[in-house]
């Protein structure tokens, strides 16, 4: 009985050893993957990390792009706010003083019937004026829209790699002026363009032509430094040259019509600074573009008749 519970004893110890032998190289085999996950777990920190920093820059751009987005939209309203409020002021000009001579009509209490027919000629007249009044108002608000338009559209087109010291863009009642400097324009001390200059007109000609009812007037200024040589008398001879040399590649190489195209020279004069200072000097070397209605139009505006 003894013998049996030896063999018994001595069976039991070689399964333990057994089993102790194989869970060390559980044991080892599991810190292995222990040490493998640890490591994943690393480069996964790094890539979030990455990503949370490329996040954080979208947001910094997205709200930088919002924030230009929303200065343009304010301009644009401040603009058109501006032009409904002189509208306005107009509009009660005209009632007061059309209400005045209603007035002062109605004031009168003996009237013979001659002065009857008078009275109602001139009531006619008033409301005929009204009418015109009325028409003069929308015709302006009209053009004062497609230039806030014309404008607005320019600035999208030529903001483009364009610093503002570069390119002005100005709207003024019923005409939009775009003011560029000699420095983009032309080389120095001549008329001859540059070639970024043929990128901005090129720009420029594609709006023009989708206004058929607009001319283009091209204004050429110099600062008052003096030059003369065998191709240039004057800064009057200077600017009229650079005027000129604009209004060619607009005909010749975007093909605007030159009965729309008008070319001037201002010379040293109607200065924007002071020529004492270099700056004021450049500023004063610009070439403008007046982008304007046709004069037919305004003629046709003062026809009585279009107040019917």
């Amino acid at each position: 009985m003894s013998t049996t519970i030896f063999r018994a004893f001595i069976l039991a110890l070689i399964v333990m050893t057994v089993t102790s032998c194989v869970s060390k190289k559980n044991f080892a085999a599991l810190q292995d993957e222990l040490s493998l996950a640890n490591e994943d777990l690393g480069k996964c920190g790094v890539s979030l990390n990455d990503y949370m920093n490329r996040l954080s820059a979208c947001q910094q751009e997205r709200q930088r792009l919002q924030d230009k987005i929303d200065g343009e939209a304010s301009v644009t309203i401040k603009l058109k706010d501006e032009q409904i409020s002189d509208l306005r002021t107009q509009l009660t000009d005209c009632q007061n003083q059309r209400d005045k001579q209603v007035e002062a009509v109605g004031d009168l209490t003996v009237l013979s019937q001659s002065a009857s027919e008078n009275i109602k000629e001139t009531l006619n007249q008033l409301e005929s004026k009204d009418k015109y009044i009325n028409l003069l108002q929308a015709a302006k608000t009209k053009a004062d829209s497609i230039n806030l338009a014309l404008a607005v559209n320019l600035k999208g087109v030529l903001s483009d790699g364009i610093s503002d010291q570069d390119v002005n863009i100005e709207v003024d009642k019923t005409v939009v002026f775009i003011n560029l400097s000699d420095k983009m324009l032309y080389q120095s001390g001549s008329a001859k363009l540059t070639p970024r200059a043929y990128e901005i007109l090129g720009k420029i000609a594609k709006i023009v032509e989708s206004k058929p009812d607009l001319e283009v007037m091209v204004e050429g200024y110099t600062d008052n430094d003096p030059i003369s040589s065998s191709c240039m008398e004057d800064n009057w001879d200077l600017s009229v040259k650079r005027s000129t040399s604009v209004v060619r590649v607009l005909q010749k190489n975007y093909n605007i019509d030159p009965n729309r195209l008008i070319a001037a020279g201002r010379g040293e004069y109607n200065t924007l600074a002071s020529n004492n200072t270099a700056e004021g000097k450049s500023m004063n070397r610009r070439t403008r573009i007046i982008i304007l209605p046709k004069l037919n139009q305004f003629y046709d505006l003062l026809n009585p008749d279009n107040a019917n």
